[in-house]
Protein backbone atom coordinates (compact mmCIF):
# COMPACT_ATOMS: atom_id res chain seq x y z
CA UNK A 1 0.00 0.00 0.00
CA UNK A 2 1.34 3.71 -0.75
CA UNK A 3 1.95 5.68 1.95
CA UNK A 4 2.28 9.33 1.16
CA UNK A 5 4.76 11.58 2.60
CA UNK A 6 2.96 12.84 5.98
CA UNK A 7 0.40 11.08 5.61
CA UNK A 8 -1.66 10.69 8.70
CA UNK A 9 -1.64 6.16 9.91
CA UNK A 10 -4.43 5.38 12.64
CA UNK A 11 -4.22 1.77 13.93
CA UNK A 12 -6.73 0.92 16.47
CA UNK A 13 -8.60 -1.63 17.75
CA UNK A 14 -11.83 -1.38 20.17
CA UNK A 15 -9.48 -0.27 23.05
CA UNK A 16 -6.21 1.47 21.59
CA UNK A 17 -5.50 3.75 19.37
CA UNK A 18 -2.06 5.06 17.54
CA UNK A 19 -1.84 8.24 15.63
CA UNK A 20 1.01 8.33 13.24
CA UNK A 21 2.51 10.48 10.65
CA UNK A 22 4.90 9.02 7.78
CA UNK A 23 8.07 11.50 7.97
CA UNK A 24 9.62 8.96 5.27
CA UNK A 25 8.22 8.97 1.61
CA UNK A 26 5.97 5.81 -0.27
CA UNK A 27 8.81 3.84 -0.31
CA UNK A 28 10.53 4.33 2.63
CA UNK A 29 8.38 4.87 5.48
CA UNK A 30 8.95 6.45 8.46
CA UNK A 31 6.05 6.53 11.18
CA UNK A 32 6.42 8.77 14.17
CA UNK A 33 3.78 8.06 16.76
CA UNK A 34 2.00 11.23 17.23
CA UNK A 35 -0.66 10.19 19.72
CA UNK A 36 -1.75 6.98 21.53
CA UNK A 37 -4.76 6.52 23.52
CA UNK A 38 -5.89 3.83 25.57
CA UNK A 39 -9.61 3.04 26.58
CA UNK A 40 -10.23 1.30 29.64
CA UNK A 41 -12.53 -1.63 29.18
CA UNK A 42 -13.38 -4.20 31.71
CA UNK A 43 -14.71 -7.38 30.89
CA UNK A 44 -18.86 -7.93 30.55
CA UNK A 45 -18.64 -9.56 33.98
CA UNK A 46 -17.08 -6.88 35.58
CA UNK A 47 -19.17 -4.27 34.00
CA UNK A 48 -23.16 -5.58 34.64
CA UNK A 49 -24.06 -6.05 37.87
CA UNK A 50 -27.80 -8.38 37.35
CA UNK A 51 -28.26 -11.69 35.07
CA UNK A 52 -29.80 -11.64 32.12
CA UNK A 53 -33.43 -11.14 32.33
CA UNK A 54 -36.45 -13.77 31.56
CA UNK A 55 -39.24 -14.27 29.75
CA UNK A 56 -42.40 -16.91 30.26
CA UNK A 57 -45.28 -17.32 26.92
CA UNK A 58 -47.83 -19.74 26.44
CA UNK A 59 -48.16 -19.22 23.08
CA UNK A 60 -48.54 -22.23 20.94
CA UNK A 61 -46.04 -20.99 18.12
CA UNK A 62 -44.03 -16.82 17.72
CA UNK A 63 -47.29 -14.74 17.54
CA UNK A 64 -50.11 -17.24 17.77
CA UNK A 65 -52.86 -16.68 20.82
CA UNK A 66 -53.14 -19.72 22.96
CA UNK A 67 -55.06 -22.39 21.54
CA UNK A 68 -55.07 -20.99 18.20
CA UNK A 69 -54.62 -22.44 14.69
CA UNK A 70 -55.44 -20.38 11.64
CA UNK A 71 -57.02 -18.27 13.16
CA UNK A 72 -59.64 -20.82 14.22
CA UNK A 73 -59.87 -22.26 17.95
CA UNK A 74 -58.37 -25.64 17.75
CA UNK A 75 -61.23 -28.55 19.15
CA UNK A 76 -59.24 -31.31 19.84
CA UNK A 77 -57.01 -32.48 22.19
CA UNK A 78 -55.52 -31.67 26.08
CA UNK A 79 -52.98 -28.48 26.68
CA UNK A 80 -49.90 -30.82 25.77
CA UNK A 81 -48.98 -28.14 23.16
CA UNK A 82 -49.45 -24.97 25.06
CA UNK A 83 -47.02 -26.05 27.63
CA UNK A 84 -45.63 -22.33 28.44
CA UNK A 85 -41.79 -21.69 27.14
CA UNK A 86 -39.14 -20.27 29.26
CA UNK A 87 -35.92 -19.08 28.24
CA UNK A 88 -33.60 -16.30 28.69
CA UNK A 89 -32.90 -13.11 27.10
CA UNK A 90 -29.88 -12.33 24.73
CA UNK A 91 -26.78 -11.50 27.05
CA UNK A 92 -25.76 -8.26 26.47
CA UNK A 93 -21.67 -8.10 25.57
CA UNK A 94 -21.03 -4.68 27.48
CA UNK A 95 -17.30 -5.18 26.61
CA UNK A 96 -18.66 -5.26 22.88
CA UNK A 97 -20.38 -2.05 23.92
CA UNK A 98 -17.61 -0.58 24.98
CA UNK A 99 -15.16 -1.16 22.15
CA UNK A 100 -18.00 -0.22 19.23
CA UNK A 101 -18.68 2.88 21.56
CA UNK A 102 -14.58 3.69 21.61
CA UNK A 103 -14.64 3.65 17.70
CA UNK A 104 -17.38 5.66 17.37
CA UNK A 105 -14.92 8.55 19.62
CA UNK A 106 -12.45 7.42 17.57
CA UNK A 107 -14.00 8.34 14.04
CA UNK A 108 -15.26 11.67 15.81
CA UNK A 109 -11.58 12.39 16.68
CA UNK A 110 -10.94 11.61 12.98
CA UNK A 111 -13.59 14.42 11.66
CA UNK A 112 -11.99 17.02 14.13
CA UNK A 113 -8.91 16.52 12.77
CA UNK A 114 -10.03 16.19 9.05
CA UNK A 115 -11.97 19.84 9.55
CA UNK A 116 -8.90 21.27 11.16
CA UNK A 117 -6.66 19.96 8.29
CA UNK A 118 -4.40 18.21 9.97
CA UNK A 119 -3.86 15.52 7.31
CA UNK A 120 -4.32 15.52 3.61
CA UNK A 121 -4.24 11.67 3.39
CA UNK A 122 -5.38 8.62 5.73
CA UNK A 123 -4.58 5.31 6.00
CA UNK A 124 -6.67 3.34 8.69
CA UNK A 125 -5.30 -0.07 10.42
CA UNK A 126 -7.94 -1.84 12.36
CA UNK A 127 -9.23 -5.21 13.07
CA UNK A 128 -12.21 -5.93 11.01
CA UNK A 129 -14.96 -5.65 14.05
CA UNK A 130 -13.47 -2.35 14.39
CA UNK A 131 -13.11 -1.45 10.97
CA UNK A 132 -16.71 -2.11 10.48
CA UNK A 133 -17.73 0.02 13.04
CA UNK A 134 -15.50 3.17 12.20
CA UNK A 135 -16.75 3.27 8.92
CA UNK A 136 -20.15 3.32 10.20
CA UNK A 137 -19.19 6.86 11.80
CA UNK A 138 -17.07 8.13 8.99
CA UNK A 139 -17.52 12.19 8.36
CA UNK A 140 -17.77 13.12 4.51
CA UNK A 141 -14.54 14.92 5.37
CA UNK A 142 -12.99 11.92 6.54
CA UNK A 143 -13.80 10.11 3.73
CA UNK A 144 -12.18 11.91 1.19
CA UNK A 145 -9.57 12.00 2.30
CA UNK A 146 -9.31 8.32 2.93
CA UNK A 147 -6.54 6.57 0.91
CA UNK A 148 -6.88 2.98 2.26
CA UNK A 149 -7.46 0.72 5.30
CA UNK A 150 -6.03 -2.06 6.07
CA UNK A 151 -8.24 -4.99 8.07
CA UNK A 152 -5.31 -6.01 10.46
CA UNK A 153 -5.33 -6.03 14.39
CA UNK A 154 -1.72 -4.45 14.61
CA UNK A 155 -2.07 -2.17 18.02
CA UNK A 156 -0.06 -4.50 20.33
CA UNK A 157 2.80 -4.51 17.21
CA UNK A 158 5.86 -2.44 17.04
CA UNK A 159 6.51 0.63 14.80
CA UNK A 160 8.28 -1.44 11.83
CA UNK A 161 6.23 -4.64 12.09
CA UNK A 162 3.58 -1.66 11.02
CA UNK A 163 5.29 0.03 8.57
CA UNK A 164 6.38 -3.37 6.64
CA UNK A 165 2.37 -4.55 7.13
CA UNK A 166 1.83 -1.74 5.52
CA UNK A 167 4.27 -1.52 2.85
CA UNK A 168 3.42 -6.06 1.96
CA UNK A 169 -0.52 -4.32 1.80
Amino acid sequence: MQVPHDAMVVVADGRKLLMLRNQGDAEFLNLQLVEKRLHPNPKTSDQKTDSSGRSSSTQSGPGAPAGAQGGAMHAQGGGAGFAPARGTMGETDFHQLEEDRFAAEVAGLLREEALHNSFESLIIVAPPKTLGELRKHYHASVTDRLAGELAKDLTDHPVPEIERALRDA
